[in-house]
């Protein structure tokens, strides 16, 4: 049955099943109801044959029912003896994209508030609906003052739906639109709204973490004067440069590794373009020599060097106490990153070699490095990896695919955004698949899933999402 009317009300309540072509439409509504109300089913079949093509449509009642449909089915057997289903938010048949929507598109909301509303204030309102990622409320870039708007960044899809249907509608919470849209007009989804005040939200430090008092206007790079570390002259504040259009969350993820970061924001201009660089701010000079040291120069993602300085922060140094405690620290923190071992007392930040910093960068609990499989092992599962923006370099995959055992070879197919893993073992397979899954690696995010077995009678590519 093909649900022909309000196949998109509301907005993200329809899924994408990819299944065998054996599975029936009572094999899915069996599977699938016990998420809610299920208001209709479309098997896509051949035009010349009538067979199912092994792609469906299922469409629920309320957005937060076809999430949560898709949280707990994607990846999971309908019937036994057929290959695991492959579940997603379907784009709206008005939609001009290709692709199907992104779980990252659906996890972040965008609320009016009180602007008396602080983010725990936020937090404490909409943390009913889930586990919340994060709270931003957009303030005035001048003055500091709340705008009376704010986003809440949940972990999963089925929380942020929940929280748009149930909240209070004075709230007026809907999804917020995806950051990669133009950033003149980015995060600001409510319709008929003029530019005015809301166009420059990016630039309002939209995402700054509340670790300190936001700088009153963005300044030039040139307007900072950089220090000359090597004469002793060391502060706790760094400029960050980069041509890479970075966000502030990936820069933020990056430098939270080293403890004592007070203070992370992107420079934008009026526009809310980024000014490709931002300001960091550590609570002590040893953590922040430590981030210059290592991560001045550091490729991220790969391709694009970070340069990482010292700027002045406006605190006196001049007297005589003050610059023997600047020696002193210098001397230590000089010790600690040539020194080798020796440097562990210094500073322990939350990884244990820089070795792996200067690889790998994620937000996934990586296990140790483990051999690679011989290249003549035999095949006992593929795993199909899906990138975004871009793929990560073989020997990248490698060193995070290998480290849960008996992977044989990483294959990236030329010209797309997709690759596989060929694992030896299935169980080694099973659980990449289930720790790598969503996660981001060195600024590029992966959705990891089970590769189809090769079919004889079947010589079409298979579909990317």
């Amino acid at each position: 049955m093909e649900p022909t009317e309000n196949v998109d009300d509301p907005p993200n309540s329809r899924l994408f099943v990819v299944t065998n072509r054996s599975i029936t439409e009572d094999d899915l509504r069996q599977s699938f109801s016990q998420f809610g109300d299920i208001q209709g089913i479309w098997l896509v079949k051949d035009k010349q044959t009538k067979e199912p093509k092994g792609v469906s449509y299922v469409k629920f009642a309320k957005s937060s029912q076809a999430c949560l449909a898709m949280e707990e089915m994607h990846g999971k057997v309908l019937v036994e003896g057929t290959k695991p289903v492959k579940v997603f938010i379907a784009q709206c048949r008005g939609s001009t994209s290709h692709r199907d929507v992104e779980d990252e598109e659906l996890t972040r909301i965008f609320v009016m508030i009180p602007k008396s509303f602080t983010e725990e204030d936020l937090k404490n309102t909409f943390k009913e609906y889930g586990e919340i990622e994060y709270c931003v409320i957009i303030k005035n870039k001048f003055t500091g003052e709340s705008k009376g708007l704010g986003y809440v960044r949940y972990v999963k899809p089925s929380q942020a739906a929940l929280a748009i249907e149930n909240c209070d509608k004075s709230y007026r919470a809907i999804l917020a639109e995806p950051r990669s849209k133009s950033t003149a007009t980015e995060d600001y989804p409510t319709s008929g709204s003029t530019r005015g005040d809301y166009a420059t939200a990016e630039s309002t430090n939209q995402y700054t973490f509340p670790m300190g008092v936001p700088l009153q206007s963005p300044p030039e790079p040139s307007s900072y004067a950089v220090v000359d570390y090597r004469n002793g002259d060391m502060t706790r504040c760094l400029m960050v440069s980069t041509r890479a259009g970075l966000s502030q969350e990936q820069i933020f993820a990056l430098f939270d590794l080293i403890p004592g970061m007070e203070f992370c924001e992107l420079q934008r201009d009026q526009y809310g373009l980024s000014k490709g660089h931002a300001i960091i701010r550590f609570s002590n000079l040893g953590s922040a020599y430590y981030a210059r040291e290592k991560l001045n120069g550091f490729e991220y993602p790969p391709g694009n060097r970070l340069v990482v300085n010292f700027i002045d922060d406006g605190e006196e140094r001049g007297s005589p106490v003050g610059r023997m405690a600047m020696q002193f620290v210098t001397a230590q923190m000089m010790s600690s990153v040539w020194s080798g071992p020796s440097s562990n007392h210094v500073i322990k930040p939350s990884f244990s070699t820089m070795s792996s910093v200067a690889r790998i960068q994620t937000d996934a609990n990586l296990p140790n490095l483990k051999k690679l499989a011989p290249p003549d092992s035999k095949t006992k599962e593929r795993l199909f990896v899906v990138f975004s923006p871009t793929p990560l370099p073989t020997d990248v995959l490698e060193d995070v695919f290998c480290r849960f055992g008996s992977l044989i070879e990483v294959h990236l197919v030329p010209g797309r955004k997709v690759g596989y893993m060929k694992y030896a073992d299935k169980q080694c397979a099973d659980e990449a698949m289930a720790t790598l899954h969503g996660c981001i690696v060195n600024g590029v995010k992966m959705k990891v899933m089970l590769a189809d077995p090769p079919r004889e009678e079947s010589h079409k590519r298979p579909r990317t999402y």
